[in-house]
């Protein structure tokens, strides 16, 4: 089986598109090299902010390669799995092993407000079909399932169900998850408006919205949480919190493209139905976003 650490901060990937509706592979390139360059921990693609919803399964498969090809086996590359029935999830495991990603991400059954018996099946049927490591994503704020500590027991059963993405937006979880299980599951904070408070509690990882449009602030927040360095995180994190909370809405997709636009490391496109944002709300975005880049706070080696 393949190894992925699951510790450090790890970017949920926006996909960005052009004037055409197509991928822009040279800017997806450009914003992983942004952090790359401040020592980002792993890759995720094709997740909610990366436009899940809109992408067909070619589109994940050219993902999966481009920033395989990419990272040249720097960090590891995971492909987010959201598929509304246990037969497409399968085939997307697969093409994403064959493709040569590292690991996956994988989402409760979309849609469909599957039981404790058929989430957990639908999971292990998963796990049997591949040899990737996996990370369970449990958001159940947004996608109504939720992994609970029982199902956690039996999933911990399953070897290659390695950690999980916690998006339940109860920071206690994380003292749950350590007291039940110990350190059987790796745990990444899934919310970025939490990453603080949860790595505090143990949580060993991150993974980020915003650092798509401020890499190095992230991972500053990260490495000095995990060297004792609280106050200098606290007071990066203060500054950052209301870009994080772009991270929290429903159009987070457009907020975040249009921060990273503004740092150069993005564009505003996104696929339909989302829509550019427009008149009061995008000036009341960008007055968020230009405020906190002009106070950015100035980072030490």
């Amino acid at each position: 089986m393949n190894t992925v650490k699951w510790e450090g901060v790890y970017s949920a990937l926006l996909t960005p598109f052009d004037d055409t509706d197509k991928i822009d592979f040279e800017l997806f390139e450009k914003n992983m090299q942004s952090q790359v360059e401040v020592g980002i921990n792993g890759l995720v693609l094709g997740g909610s902010l990366g436009e899940a919803s809109t992408l067909c399964a070619e589109e994940k498969n050219d993902l999966v390669i481009c920033a395989k090809n990419f990272a040249q086996k720097r960090l590891p590359v995971i492909l987010n799995i959201a598929e509304q029935s246990t037969r497409d999830a399968i085939k997307a495991v697969q093409n994403a092993e064959r493709n040569g990603a590292d690991g996956l991400m994988v989402l409760p059954p979309m849609r469909y407000k599957a039981d404790e018996a058929e989430t957990l099946e639908y999971f292990r049927t998963i796990a049997t079909n591949t040899s990737l490591p996996i990370m369970l994503y449990n958001n159940p704020h947004d996608y109504k399932i939720e992994i609970t500590m029982s199902m956690f027991e039996q999933l911990g059963k399953i070897p290659s169900v390695q950690a999980v993405k916690e998006s339940t937006r109860d920071v206690s979880n994380v003292t749950r998850l350590k007291n039940r299980f110990n350190d059987r599951f790796k745990i990444l904070c899934g919310v970025d408006t939490l990453a603080l408070e949860e790595l505090v509690l143990g949580a060993d990882g991150w993974v980020g919205g915003l650092v798509d449009a401020f890499p190095a602030e992230t991972v500053a927040i990260y490495r000095l949480l995990k060297t004792g360095k609280y106050q200098e995180a606290l007071t990066i994190y203060r500054w950052f919190l209301p870009l994080l909370e772009l991270d929290i809405h429903p159009k987070f997709a457009q907020y975040i493209k249009m921060a990273a636009t503004q740092t150069g490391l993005g564009s505003e496109y996104v696929r339909a139905p989302r829509l550019k944002v427009e008149g009061a709300e995008r000036e009341r975005i960008l007055s968020v976003i230009k405020n906190a880049i002009a106070a950015r706070p100035i980072l030490s080696s």
